[in-house]
């Protein structure tokens, strides 16, 4: 099998889209061996926040000397990106090495029955046995949707050292429900029995799940209060901020909400120590200083300047717009956006409206995408001026041909064409 077989072989178990349940997973890493026993996880779930919640743990983890392997969706430009150790993204030939053994793993589950494991399991079986061949200390395992039905939820409740929750909010109500106590109950599924619980603040909906998992768990849960961060100072190189016992921790990940993300993470480690870790003061500075997480409010190009977010919810489209009037102010803003169809994109452009010099309209790469000019079309109601483009190269070639060196150009919307943002702008 070559490289592009295997990436076939995963493109082609598309079509089995996404399932409930822990019984494919959980067949599958039996036949594998189960590779995932006798690893350590920090899980982390909710709905925005875990990919920079991720990005400060591993972080700090591989700053303080652990072997972490990292695990993330969706990936931006590459897909090795979804499965790392350290920095260090799955090679090729591993990729092709583990698609063999689950491949032939699910020749025996199909003899067993016609449940096909989906993609994202099989991504999941990928990982674990990349995990355990490399002999990881710890692994960093960002659920892919939900919790207590995803198979990142197969681990076990020893082998669970922090359960980590960041915001609770609305996204994929297909699969978790229409109401934040049903969303919240699936992301509450990763607290394990006797585990310990790091929260962000929830709404009192969402907070009265946890509250109740965690005691049905007998579950140690940890909630943080904004309250307890000071914010020293906030511009666009970064942010600098006291908590926990610690002043003037600094980070570079842009956005009003990150410094809680790193507040939770400051949170997790503690608890890391507590269990036999050692990270110590030094390394945890370093290591929040240092994280990085593509795609989300980066910054790709100064002149004009170019910024990327992948907001694809509501929630998500409110910080992005919340941080870019605090760090520019009155400035207008040209925004290139594309979005899917079953997003609420109404509610998702209503802050960008007062902030925008132009909007450039553009067509996602997906089979969900809202046409660029139905897109164009109603944003007419609320601006004047509005072009629609095929798709990312044109509205950002466009944007950059007929703008100025000082203008501010936002690409937002949907994290099927970030990458392509940042190809083009040479950034690996």
């Amino acid at each position: 099998m070559t490289y592009n077989e295997a990436m076939s072989y995963i493109v082609g178990t598309y079509k089995f889209g996404s399932k409930a349940g822990l019984e494919r997973i959980k067949r599958l890493l039996e036949i594998l061996g189960n590779p995932h026993e006798g690893l350590k996880f920090v899980h982390i779930a909710g709905t925005n926040g875990k990919g920079s919640l991720t990005a400060y743990m591993s972080s700090v983890l591989e700053k303080a000397g652990y072997k972490t392997g990292v695990f993330v969706s969706p990936y931006l430009q590459r897909f090795s990106e979804r499965i790392r150790i350290g920095h260090e993204e799955i090679p090729d030939e591993d990729i092709v090495e583990n698609i063999l053994k689950i491949k032939d793993a699910i020749g025996i589950m199909e003899q067993e029955s016609d449940d096909h494991p989906t993609e994202f399991e099989i991504l999941t079986a990928m990982a674990m046995l990349h995990y355990k061949k490399n002999h990881c200390d710890i692994v960093v395992l960002e659920v892919g949707m939900g919790g207590i039905i995803d198979s990142t939820n197969i681990i076990s409740d020893e082998s669970s050292i922090v359960s980590v929750i960041t915001t609770i909010g609305f996204d994929h109500m297909k699969y978790l429900g229409n109401t934040l106590t049903e969303i919240a109950e699936k992301k509450a599924g990763i607290i394990k029995k006797n585990g310990r619980v790091i929260l962000y603040p929830q709404v009192p909906e969402a907070m009265a799940v946890v509250d109740k998992t965690v005691a049905e768990k007998n579950a140690v849960l940890e909630k943080l209060s904004k309250d307890d961060v000071n914010i020293v100072s906030e511009t666009i190189d970064g942010t600098i901020f006291d908590f926990g016992g610690f002043k003037g921790l600094e980070i570079k990940l842009l956005g009003s909400h990150q410094v809680y993300n790193a507040s939770l993470a400051v949170m997790a480690c503690k608890a890391l120590n507590e269990k036999g870790f050692k990270i110590s003061e030094e390394i945890l500075r370093e290591g929040l200083k240092c994280a990085r997480w593509a795609g989300r409010f980066e910054i790709v190009n100064r002149n004009p300047m170019v910024i990327i977010d992948g907001a694809h919810n509501l929630e998500g489209a409110l910080g992005f717009a919340n941080g870019l009037k605090h760090y520019f102010g009155g400035k207008k803003i040209t925004f290139l956006c594309g979005l899917l169809t079953d997003k609420d994109y109404p509610a998702m452009l209503e802050p960008f409206i007062p902030i925008a010099k132009r909007f450039i309209t553009l067509t996602p790469d997906s089979l969900r995408a809202l046409p660029s000019e139905d897109l164009r079309d109603y944003i007419r109601q609320y601006h004047d001026n509005v072009e629609a483009k095929a798709n990312v190269k044109e509205a950002l070639e466009h944007a950059l041909s007929t703008g100025t060196a000082d203008d501010i150009i936002c690409v937002f919307g949907s994290l099927y064409y970030i990458g392509y943002i940042r190809d083009y702008f040479g950034l690996k």
